[in-house]
């Protein structure tokens, strides 16, 4: 999966951009006022407060989005609406609250911050009303029995007993087509004895009764002829079954002659007799009669029984020929089992896929089977969490982040210390930066304060880095951002097109910025738009932040 590259180690003069402000203060106006619908409501009923700023148009406004409103309680937070009067913004924030007790309850002050300065609202009282119930008219009903509710089988269990039904798959198929001994059908077992004994059984089956009562004289010859014929074709002379009666019996003369085969001319007399008779019963419509086709059978029987005899001992060349066949058969046999092995694990893969596309879902089993990086990461088992910078700031990453050493320009020695920390790389689903930028404190006159650093214009820093770097269509939004430990800061967040090897790629960032007089605190996250587990990696992250309170004296 390709990643969002947005943050490389920042340079000097890009980084100083990021992170050095102007100090601004507010021009213009600012004018809070609230109001709520309704001095009385019922219990559970929403009542409406909202609260309306009239600024001008360059100034950042930031409503809460906490549970500031106890002892009532915040049920809804509607987005804020703007108008735009003449040369000022009216901006209206409206809130959702209620209470589920009776009682006369104050809404507490309420803070919006405006610009770099904070502002409080007035407290108002809101009475809630109980609701009256008539028991004389309701109808009471008796307390409904417990109901026992069915244990659902835990996510161990599950996996266990799906362990086991694949792990008896696996065997079973196994079983099937490798280790089972098939049952041989009648002819494949005829087929799988060595000639003599084929052809000695095959003349055993030879029902002559059975050929006589139906009139199959030709077939019966047919048949006794080409079992005498194969016998020939595999142990004497191959071309057997294609030659004539002629060439047949020419070729054991021959092969006697040459001292081949020991055959006697009584038996050689025999075998051309029976094959003649054959010729004249299937092409001449010859029909013996019972008896002579029995002698005839039992003759090829025992000319079989003196061509074996005959057959001389194999030679050692003969030896290596059939040592050679049957180990040519053997590698053929193990291809085969191989072939089988392999379309067995073929498809219990694909059923144990289809079980686990059934049981996750399609896109987790495809991530967890292509090993997305993004879901590596989330599902790491440890996730650091870490200081970086001094005074720190806290938070929790998949894997820790790293130095980026770099060398300050001589102008800016002794007047500001800065330090980065990264997570970024070709490979990375997300990128993660830490910035701390510490200023020297400036000679005031008198009592007069060290001006605060505004946020707004070093997000803008960012946002100018991501252009120089390539990134295309930013949109940002900005919003009060309030660690665990109650640091309030800025959230500058959004999306772009990000370039990444020539190529703009959607993606979303986050900048998150904290600020004392001297201390500039920037956290930096980009990452691909539409990444759903990169988008939990993130809110994980962003979960985390926390900052290292600074005492009175480092302040």
């Amino acid at each position: 999966m390709k990643r969002i590259k947005t943050i490389k180690t920042l340079t000097s003069q890009s980084l100083l951009w990021s992170v050095c402000c102007m100090l601004v203060s507010i021009t213009g106006f600012s004018q809070v006022s609230t109001r709520i619908d309704s001095t009385a409501i019922k219990i559970g009923a929403e009542l409406f407060y909202k609260i309306q700023v009239e600024t001008d148009s360059t100034t950042l406004v930031v409503f809460s989005e906490e549970q500031t409103f106890q002892p009532l309680e915040m049920i809804n937070s509607y987005p804020t609406d703007t108008t735009k009067k003449e040369g000022y913004y009216q901006l209206t924030k409206t809130y959702g609250l209620t209470q589920f007790d009776s009682g006369t309850y104050t809404i507490p002050k309420q803070k919006i911050i405006i610009g770099d300065k904070t502002f409080f609202t007035d407290s108002l009282q809101v009475q809630v009303n109980p609701v009256a119930v008539d028991t004389t008219k309701q109808k009471l009903f008796d307390i409904k029995p417990i109901t026992e509710v069915k244990k659902t089988r835990s996510g161990f269990w599950g996996n266990f007993v799906l362990f086991l039904f694949l792990l008896f798959l696996i065997g079973g198929v196994l079983y099937w087509f490798i280790w089972r001994k098939k049952t041989l059908t009648e002819a494949q077992k005829i087929a799988a004895l060595p000639p003599y004994e084929r052809a000695k059984l095959a003349l055993e089956k030879l029902d002559e009764a059975h050929y006589f009562q139906n009139e199959e004289i030709k077939t019966y010859y047919s048949d006794l002829t080409l079992i005498l014929r194969q016998y020939l074709d595999e142990k004497v002379y191959e071309q057997s079954l294609e030659s004539t009666t002629d060439e047949l019996v020419l070729r054991l003369k021959t092969l006697k002659d040459a001292n081949q085969i020991e055959l006697s001319p009584e038996t050689i007399r025999n075998i051309e007799t029976i094959l003649k008779r054959a010729d004249l019963v299937k092409f001449a419509k010859s029909k013996p009669d019972f008896e002579l086709a029995k002698f005839d059978k039992s003759t090829i029987e025992l000319e079989i029984d003196h061509v074996k005899e005959g057959l001389p001992e194999p030679t050692e060349e003969e030896l290596l020929e059939d040592l050679a066949y049957r180990e040519a058969a053997a590698r053929k046999q193990k291809r085969k089992k191989i072939k089988q092995i392999i379309a067995v694990v073929f498809g219990v893969i694909l059923m144990t896929m289809i079980g686990l596309i059934i049981r996750n879902g399609f896109t987790t089993t495809k991530d967890t089977v292509l090993r997305n990086p993004s879901k590596l990461l989330l599902e790491k088992s440890a996730w650091v969490t870490s200081e970086y910078g001094a005074p720190g700031i806290i938070l929790s990453t998949p894997v820790v982040l790293e130095r980026q050493p770099f060398e300050l320009p001589e102008e800016l020695k002794g007047k500001v210390e800065m330090a980065t920390f990264t997570y970024t790389g070709d490979n990375t689903p997300i990128d993660v930066v830490v910035n701390s930028s510490k200023f020297a404190s400036q000679p005031k006159k008198g009592k007069e304060k060290e001006p605060a650093i505004d946020l707004v214009k070093a997000a803008e820093g960012v946002l100018d880095t991501f252009e120089k770097q390539g990134t295309k269509n930013i949109l940002n939004k900005s919003e009060q951002f309030i660690t665990p430990n109650g640091q309030e800061g800025l959230k500058t967040f959004g999306v772009g097109d990000f370039l990444i090897k020539d190529t703009l790629v959607k993606g979303e960032y986050v900048i998150l910025g904290f600020s004392t007089p001297n201390l500039l605190q920037q956290v930096i996250l980009t990452w691909k738009e539409d990444d759903v587990y990169a988008d939990q990696i993130m809110e994980r992250i962003l979960n985390s932040v926390e900052l290292i309170k600074l005492t009175e004296k480092e302040k």
